[in-house]
């Protein structure tokens, strides 16, 4: 890593979802270690989630009006050609006031308008592809796009193939040194350390699918002595907070530290978004991959069945819930060997340095556009 005194301007964008902000956040903060007198601008899609995530850790954004197109055909999507004639007038000004030296693009709504206009005119560019099986918006934007950064095998199917850098998925730092942080978990969730753990995510929002399942199984759970950590999403929390009053359940809106928490499962039953996935392959604790159908190309299916395919996870689809989960779940509980060789395979995984990777590709991109 070098580190130097150059006054870079750096645009970060993406957001709509934890997936696509922490990443650019983690990216901004590896730049801002090398090159602390660099400015960084985030710009991102009004009212979603970055609008508060990027200024509580430090950084300006600036929102644009801007939304994905509906999958079904509903009145919002007459609204998209304004929105996106609305946000390439607005990204336009923004390149022309900041004149960034570089822009990243991490994915969701804002990064496709952003980084259009930035290879409109030259400007080095970079996306971070984070899935297995990229969106049309970076398909389309690849075109134009300096360098790609992937987290997967096999995606010169649908990109540049001298454009494509296997990196990895950029996660939180404080993930790395999880396993001495197990007895500051036991204290902080207050759990018992003669029972086995049971994480249950369904992302920042929750999911539907995953919390009526928990509901539902909740009394087979603790016939195995277990107890269970389980973020249901601020969407959710009102409806599912009443089985805090149950032994050995506890339900959590949101947990801001995932470090800490990790630390504590024993097993976890996860969504397998694509940053998900690459802070559990760090973590290394058995998973079962429950992927969320409802998303662009079924991305999340892709992404847990290559981990599957390396005999590293467990995966069932919301369509096997009802025959499967209570099978499954027992073979995994009642043997610790399955849960040892699983959570060895999916740790042999994880690309540990994928931020640092990602750096120092925008470190060449910088070098080349100020030679």
């Amino acid at each position: 890593m070098t580190t130097n005194n150059k006054t870079y301007k750096i645009i970060l964008s993406g957001g709509g979802t934890g997936g696509h902000i922490y990443p650019a956040v983690a990216i901004a903060n590896e730049l801002k270690s090398r090159f602390p007198n660099a400015e960084f601008l985030f710009v991102g899609a009004k009212n979603r989630m970055e609008m508060d995530k990027v200024p509580q850790a430090g950084y300006k954004i600036i929102g644009l009006w801007i939304s994905g197109i509906q999958r079904e055909l509903t009145l919002k999507n007459l609204s998209f050609p304004f929105k996106l004639m609305s946000s390439l007038w607005k990204s336009r000004k923004i390149i022309a006031n900041f004149k960034p030296d570089v822009v990243i693009g991490t994915g969701g709504f804002a990064s496709g308008p952003l980084l259009q206009v930035a290879t409109s005119q030259g400007i080095p560019s970079l996306i971070q592809e984070q899935n297995s099986y990229p969106g049309i918006t970076n398909k389309l934007l690849a075109k134009k796009a300096h360098k790609i950064c992937v987290a997967y095998d096999g995606l010169e199917r649908f990109f540049p193939k001298d454009k494509i850098i296997k990196t990895g998925n950029p996660v939180r730092e404080d993930l790395l040194h999880i396993t001495k942080k197990r007895d500051e978990a036991f204290e902080k969730f207050s759990i018992e350390k003669d029972k086995k753990t049971i994480l249950v995510l369904g992302g920042s929002l929750g999911a539907r699918r995953i919390n009526e399942l928990i509901e539902k199984e909740l009394d087979f759970l603790l016939t195995h002595n277990i107890q269970v950590i389980w973020q249901c999403g601020k969407l959710y929390y009102d409806k599912y907070k009443i089985y805090n009053h149950t032994k050995n359940i506890q339900v959590h809106a949101f947990i801001n530290n995932m470090a800490c928490v990790y630390a504590a499962a024993d097993i976890i039953i996860s969504r397998a978004g694509a940053i998900s996935v690459s802070e559990l392959c760090i973590v290394g604790k058995p998973v079962i991959f429950i992927p969320s159908p409802n998303v662009a190309e079924d991305h999340q299916a892709k992404n847990a069945q290559a981990i599957v395919d390396e005999d590293a996870a467990i995966l069932i689809t919301e369509n096997d819930l009802e025959v499967d989960f209570q099978n499954k779940f027992t073979q995994l509980i009642i043997s610790p060997e399955k849960q040892q060789f699983l959570g060895e395979n999916i740790k042999k995984l994880a690309m540990v340095d994928a931020t640092s990777h990602i750096a120092d590709v925008v470190e060449l991109l910088l070098n080349k556009s100020n030679k």
